[in-house]
């Protein structure tokens, strides 16, 4: 199915590219081609060169980066109509993280040099660009935020937010469905899945979430919040 919708379909979809003119967005699509990638293949690694954009048509992706110990830490997900390596491909210097297919996937790949080019003749998509790296500043610095300010249950009621109005389906009136598994959840903070399980198993007694297998919903963004502003109220000076 996928595989019959237009590029340039699959790319208004992504807010770097909408309420663009249609000519632009045909003319982005028309760099792009197509890859298929199998569950746990990794489309580039950490400090590979940035030779290319991507862009989500189906399936899921993980960001991920190594720390100076080795130790792998989860970034985002990237879900269709999702663009990553927007970093790179504009600087053209080794990747800051590293890409790996969650599920069976399907993506759009826009070669560096040949969207260079096309920045070059539209000054519109330029700006779009600039706004997709203010946004990717902005949830770097709350990830620095995170683990500088927040206790280990604030910081999970935080990400679930985030993670929740970035990738989120909404069900019923106010609830946020997460597709995401508790093991992803505990790379993302670099803390063991017992520990997110224990502190889901008491915010699910209260109501706040709803735990299902490799799906997490959330019932009370409201009382989460307080929950986290709790936290930031007692932390040390």
């Amino acid at each position: 199915m996928t595989e019959t919708v237009p590029a340039a379909a699959i790319l208004k979809r992504n807010y770097l590219f909408r309420g663009l003119p249609e000519t632009t967005i045909e003319r982005v699509a028309a760099l792009a081609v197509r890859r298929h990638y199998i569950k746990g293949e990794v489309i580039f690694a950490q400090g590979d060169r940035g030779d290319a954009l991507y862009a989500v048509a189906s399936g899921r992706v993980r960001i991920s980066a190594m720390g100076a110990g080795g130790q792998e830490v989860f970034l985002s997900i990237m879900e269709p109509g999702d663009t990553f390596g927007e970093i790179a491909v504009m600087d053209g210097l080794p990747r800051t993280a590293g890409a790996t297919a969650l599920d069976a996937t399907r993506l759009l790949v826009i070669n560096h040099l040949d969207f260079l080019r096309l920045l070059e003749q539209e000054p519109r998509l330029a700006t779009h660009l600039l706004k997709l790296m203010c946004t990717r500043l902005r949830w770097t610095s709350e990830l620095v935020e995170e683990s500088a300010f927040l206790a280990g249950p604030a910081r999970l009621a935080k990400r679930l937010l985030v993670l929740a109005s970035l990738h989120g389906r909404p069900t019923q009136p106010s609830q946020l469905e997460l597709r995401i598994s508790q093991a992803e959840l505990a790379h993302f903070l670099g803390i063991s899945r017992q520990i997110v399980n224990q502190h889901l198993r008491e915010w699910q007694k209260h109501r706040w979430v709803e735990l299902r297998r490799g799906r997490i919903t959330i019932r009370d963004r409201d009382a989460l919040r307080a929950f986290i502003a709790r936290s930031e109220t007692h932390a040390p000076d």
